[in-house]
């Protein structure tokens, strides 16, 4: 994404506050371990964001995160259940049962099923190189 693009898709920032739950591990099977929030009442923004996440154990300024919001439609189709799944940057720790609090800072792309695993991990290595771009280009002044 050009830096452009980056403001211009810039939002409001949206708190959604939540326990982490556990989940079924996928993103830790692949490579991209998160803390899972149920969010049944947010399918409004359903897709992949940057987000700062917040919380006890967590940096003052929060946490950078690349964060999905849906039913995770690569593994469940259509009957995956409404998840917030974060995966915070440079973030190694435990953190069931601690409540979060995500702010979803840019909407980045759509939630879409892939073809296989590989083609969603390599996707999610460009959502997180793009949350890391966006944050180096001004988030960090914001947050």
């Amino acid at each position: 994404m050009t830096e452009g693009t980056l403001r211009a898709l810039d939002t409001r920032p949206t708190t959604i506050t939540g326990t982490v739950i556990h989940g079924n591990a996928w993103g830790r099977v692949i490579g991209f371990p998160t803390a899972n929030i149920e969010v049944p009442d947010l399918m409004a923004h359903t897709g992949i964001w940057a987000a700062i996440v917040h919380g006890e154990g967590l940096p003052a300024a929060g946490a950078l995160a690349a964060v999905s919001v849906g039913t995770r439609p690569t593994y469940y189709g259509d009957a995956g259940h409404p998840l917030l799944e974060a995966h915070l940057l440079d973030f190694a720790g435990d953190l069931y049962g601690q409540e979060l609090s995500v702010e979803l800072r840019l909407f980045l792309r759509a939630e879409v099923a892939f073809v296989d695993t590989p083609a969603l991990v390599d996707q999610l290595a460009i959502d997180v190189q793009n949350t890391r771009d966006w944050y180096a280009a001004g988030a960090r002044a914001a947050a």
